[in-house]
């Protein structure tokens, strides 16, 4: 038998991952990376199951390696390649079988490797994903939340906007890919109720009040370490995101008792190891009622913060730790 192992699931340009798997190799944990949607010539795999073994094994075979299944100790899951790019060229119904065939059989060897600790699992983060119920877990833990109104109905966005306005717009998920292949972004903002009309019928929209803010942080937590920026952009948008990333003025921000005991339920709650938590501060972050939850990324980056190198190496660590990896 092989060392244990870590299987680090995401595309070849994750820089970010690039980060976690250098800090494996330099603490001699042996790790492979692979990205499912190289299935084919480049991804050849054979799982198998049976009375006799109760949980997947068989191997794994990428251009540069092969892995045995049974030794994955853990799993760093971070952003492979869709599949449908993988498939992009086949006419839409074979596509859309080869897709959801790759899916359901490779990826559903790869999700459920018996014994493997996931960071994050897949199937956690789809959970986590969705603001609607982030929102709720927030303030069932005592969080403060703005005030949040999900609807296409005009009328009860115009009497939300005149109960708690000014109220910002902000979209549920980012843009999808254009026909050219690139991604955009709608931001954040302030948005006027007398613009509503019945455009607002076609789909969900979420709108908040705006919070008197003098502040954003954004909080990422890696098993039990915290670590927490103070951002904040030179021209002051409402959406420090929108701006240049380089731009960005960083100060390390202790997080209150009360507030880091809530993310670390939080993430409990929803089976995560990892997230990354953006709040806004109506005070000077002394208090935990100067805090304001505004989302978690349950798969969020981090490798542009300034406190990057320790993010590094808690994942490092907790994935050689927690999978029982070679130590």
């Amino acid at each position: 038998m092989t060392a244990p192992l870590v299987l680090v699931i995401t595309s070849l340009e994750d820089v970010t991952a690039d980060r976690v798997i250098a800090a494996l190799n330099e603490r001699e944990v042996p790790v492979a990376r692979v990205d499912p949607a190289d299935i084919g010539q480049e991804l050849v795999f054979g799982a198998r199951i049976d009375a006799e073994a109760s949980s997947w094994r068989g191997r794994l075979r990428t251009a540069s390696r092969e892995v045995e299944l049974r030794e994955v100790a853990a799993v760093y899951y971070r952003r492979p390649t869709p599949y449908s790019t993988r498939y992009g060229h086949l006419p839409a119904q074979q596509r859309d079988f080869a897709v959801a065939e790759a899916r359901h059989g490779l990826s559903g060897v790869l999700n459920h490797l018996h014994g493997a600790f996931y960071v994050n699992h897949p199937a956690a983060v789809t959970s986590a994903d969705f603001k609607p119920a982030q929102l709720q877990q927030a303030a069932q833990l005592g969080l403060t939340i703005p005030a949040t109104l999900v609807t296409n109905d005009i009328e009860r966005a115009r009497k939300f906007a005149a109960d708690h306005g000014p109220v910002i717009y902000k979209p549920f998920r980012g843009l999808p890919r254009g026909e050219d292949g690139h991604t955009g972004a709608i931001w954040a903002q302030r948005v006027d109720p007398d613009s509503f009309d019945d455009a607002l019928t076609v789909t969900a929209h979420l709108f908040q009040t705006q919070i008197p803010k003098t502040g954003d942080v954004r909080v990422t937590v890696v098993g039990r370490r915290v670590f927490a920026q103070q951002i904040a952009a030179p021209d002051g948008a409402l959406d420090w995101r929108r701006g240049d990333w380089d731009q960005l003025l960083h100060v390390p921000i202790a997080v209150p008792v009360p507030i880091e005991a809530a993310l670390h339920s939080y993430l409990s709650a929803f089976g995560l190891a990892f997230g990354c938590f953006d709040f806004a501060l109506t005070g000077d972050g002394d208090e935990a009622e100067d805090w304001v939850f505004i989302e978690c990324n349950p798969n969020g980056q981090w490798g542009w913060l300034p406190d990057a190198d320790d993010i590094t190496a808690a994942f490092a660590d907790i994935l050689n730790t927690e999978g029982g990896g070679a130590r």
